[in-house]
């Protein structure tokens, strides 16, 4: 996979992130087509190339922090896994504004832990991660509760997929959406 060079001082939108394997992306785009024939919301369905599962979001960083973040990320050694997709949700029922999906595995939230353990002294620690995957964000709503029933009927296949690096990205924001770019790919130990 490219990886993308910084040289300028200019300060630049950073996360940690999980990929996921095509067929899970698969997966996903087939709940955001059940969700839109039924047309609930006004809004917009997250692109197939941007599904991830943030682990920890920088913020806007510099390069040498970008250099000091990359050095203590590769310093992580930690097993590859297994995950998978489990319910979806929203945030909350009363503000109906973000629709995502649960990624499931108890790794994930070891793997988040030394994530945040390495980048202690550069970066505030999670105060909560929620491991989801955002695939929706919703303007106006139709049937508020008849579109929360419809989720939460809603059962994902049992797949089970490996989870073998992470990385470390950047965001540049559009109106027309976000563009992901990989900085840096860290392999997990089989």
């Amino acid at each position: 996979m490219k990886q993308t060079n910084l040289n300028n001082n200019k300060k630049i939108r950073c996360f940690v992130a999980l990929d996921l394997p095509q067929k899970t992306i698969n997966r996903i785009k087939n709940i955001q087509k059940l969700i839109k024939k039924e047309i609930f919301f006004t809004g917009k369905f997250t692109k197939p190339k941007n599904l991830h599962l943030t682990l920890k979001f920088l913020g806007e960083i510099d390069e040498d922090k970008i250099k000091k973040s990359k050095k203590r990320l590769k310093k992580i050694n930690f097993d590859s896994f297994e995950a998978q997709l489990g319910n979806i949700n929203v945030f909350s029922k009363k503000f109906v504004t973000i629709v995502w999906i649960r990624l499931n595995g108890k790794s994930l939230f070891e793997l988040q832990k030394k994530i945040d353990d390495n980048l202690e002294d550069l970066f505030k620690p999670e105060q909560r991660f929620m491991s989801h995957i955002t695939i929706a964000r919703v303007k106006n709503i139709k049937n508020k509760e008849y579109f929360i029933e419809f989720l939460k009927n809603k059962k994902n296949k049992e797949e089970i997929f490996e989870i073998n690096k992470f990385f470390l990205k950047t965001s540049e924001l559009f109106p027309q959406g976000p563009i992901y770019k990989n900085i840096e790919t860290f392999n997990l130990k089989y």
